[in-house]
């Protein structure tokens, strides 16, 4: 039997309406969707003070597992790799906010997908899905895109720290913000243009401004692919349960924001890429839900494992889907280059802040889309949806808004006499999230 027919007879290339050359165009699209994610993660794990080198090869070597993996066990064209917001939550929320040293991030980021997996297995996911509502999914997804868009204009220089405001227009006549904003017209102007390759695109033509205005210092080292060593096996669980932080439930936030983060944005990834695919059945169900996502959390096990923030779906995925991308070769394909990538990885430390700030300005732009599944009209949705919205960025904690959303639901639903018994698990959780604001406030 041929390669060919072993690919078509394994991944049911021609069942799903679709060929080896068209998933591996929908591969290499996919990847080129999200290749930004090899140099913006570094950047944002580097100030964690992670080394940039390292965290680069881990990205590559996650992705390409993740989606290979995913490819493999699940047979869906959706691929994977260190999501955003959870890498800036891991870096400015756990390691500089709350000083937990990034070995022991890293172990909470491990605990938080062995739990993702447990729960998975146990079924116990759909109780944790019903506890909360919808709109709060979508102001979460939203919350973060803002997070992201500020931590982008704040790196490219366009919004600076101020005494008098908090936040405050940037030097516009500084080489870095100016960069930024060429940078952002292009990507925008890509984008607009549907190139998929739009953000990589730009951070590679902003780079190359910065390297000829002299923006960039840098002292390039020699190269090896030993660079991964720096961050593999780093990780430290030990660590994990013998941090109480300052709130005394610092664990308990940890693990459960990288857990819920990762298990509902995981959730309207699958949804969203699965139908674009038309791979949901009529009931509304997805084939092979359970196994997406067990290869989800193993990957961000293995991820921790080799030195990064959590995995999970991308919803640039999607990109892939619009070629004609319909099985796991997809993925497979974009898993591949991923490790390929891996041997010029280190040298995402060339790249400035001016020139990855676009690319996190319209990532944070396209998260807003969610936004328009709340029913803002009806208080008892748009009250928690809005502190949920504003309290991430606000704050700079996706934790503080996740504990704004679900204690304002929960009180909102009781003063309106609509709880029931099984709201029990939103009750807790929301008891648990003012227990932790009473304790913030008693210790500050």
């Amino acid at each position: 039997m041929s390669l060919a027919s072993t690919l078509d007879r394994h991944f049911a290339l021609s069942e799903r309406g679709t060929s080896i050359r068209t998933e591996v165009l929908a591969g290499a699209t996919t990847f080129l969707t999200m290749a930004y994610i090899i140099l913006v993660n570094p950047s944002i794990l580097g100030l964690a003070g992670m080394p940039v080198a390292g965290v680069a090869a881990a990205t590559c070597f996650a992705a390409g597992f993740a989606s290979i993996l995913m490819g493999t066990i699940a047979n869906t064209p959706l691929a994977l790799a260190p999501g955003m917001g959870l890498n800036a939550y891991f870096s400015f929320t756990v390691v500089q906010s709350m000083h937990v040293p990034w070995p022991v991030a890293l172990g909470c980021v491990f605990v938080s997908g062995a739990i993702f997996l447990i729960l998975t297995l146990a079924g116990i996911r759909q109780m944790i899905v019903a506890a909360i509502p919808s709109h709060l999914f979508a102001a979460v997804a939203a919350g973060i895109g803002l997070f992201i868009g500020l931590i982008g204009l704040k790196n490219g220089g366009l919004v600076v720290n101020s005494p008098a405001t908090g936040l405050a227009l940037g030097n516009l006549h500084e080489t870095g913000p100016i960069l930024a904003i060429v940078g952002l017209v292009l990507v925008v102007a890509l984008h607009v243009w549907r190139v998929n390759a739009a953000i990589l695109i730009a951070i590679a033509a902003t780079t190359v401004l910065a390297w000829i205005a002299g923006a960039v210092s840098f002292d390039v080292k020699p190269y090896s692919i030993a660079a991964m060593t720096e961050t593999v096996g780093k990780l430290d669980l030990g660590g994990v349960f013998g941090f109480g932080g300052k709130a005394g439930l610092g664990i308990f936030e940890i693990l459960f924001v990288f857990l819920f983060v990762d298990l509902f944005d995981n959730l309207g990834t699958l949804m969203a890429v699965t139908r674009r695919a038309g791979l949901i059945e009529p009931a509304g169900n997805i084939p092979g839900l359970n196994r997406m996502l067990v290869a989800d959390s193993l990957a961000t096990m293995v991820g921790a494992v080799a030195g990064t923030s959590t995995v999970t779906s991308y919803v640039e995925s999607a990109s892939g889907v619009e070629v004609g991308g319909r099985t796991g070769l997809t993925a497979i394909v974009t898993g591949v280059l991923f490790l390929a990538a891996m041997f010029v990885a280190p040298y995402a430390q060339l790249v400035p802040g001016a020139a990855t700030a676009p690319a996190l300005i319209l990532v944070g732009a396209l998260m807003m889309a969610p936004l328009a599944d709340v029913e803002w009209t009806d208080p008892e949705d748009a009250i928690p949806a809005f502190l949920t919205l504003a309290g991430i960025p606000l704050t700079f904690s996706i934790a503080n808004g996740l504990a704004f959303g679900i204690a304002a639901h929960a009180l909102i639903k009781l003063v309106r006499g609509k709880i029931t018994r099984k709201d029990w698990l939103l009750l807790v959780l929301a008891g648990l999230f003012i227990a932790r604001f009473v304790w913030l406030s008693g210790a500050a």
